[in-house]
């Protein structure tokens, strides 16, 4: 689980910064500056995010089992709350309506805000000081 993690968030970052050289300067001539800003906003969280995997990845204050949940919720948050916004803000490049999935985006942010709260319950329970 530990790898998968590690991975996982790894490759979260290099999309991370990938997706924001992206939006720094692919973007300018493309979409407007709100968009722009918006971009940045699902890519800082993505960011968030990968740190948060390589944290949960590199140490064992959380059960194996707690991880794969806190895992789960953390990827699929992204993929939904980044994703759509990232689909969102370049809506003007793609012949799909991405304003027809825009209700994924605040289910996202609750996924993260779950896995979130789950490690928080761990920490909590957790006997070893």
């Amino acid at each position: 689980m530990n790898k998968k993690l590690l991975i996982t968030g790894a490759v979260f970052g290099v999309l991370g910064i990938v997706l924001g050289a992206f939006a720094a300067h692919g973007l300018e001539k493309l979409v407007n500056q709100e968009a722009i800003k918006s971009f940045e906003t699902g890519v800082r969280y993505q960011m968030y995010h990968a740190f948060l995997l390589l944290l949960l990845g590199g140490t064992s204050f959380l059960s194996k089992k707690l991880k794969s949940y806190v895992f789960l919720l953390v990827v699929l948050g992204v993929l939904f709350f980044s994703g759509s916004i990232f689909g969102l803000a370049t809506n003007d490049l793609s012949s799909f309506d991405f304003t027809s999935i825009a209700l994924i985006t605040p289910l996202g942010g609750l996924l993260l805000i779950l896995a979130w709260v789950l490690m928080l319950i761990g920490i909590i329970k957790n006997k070893v000081d």
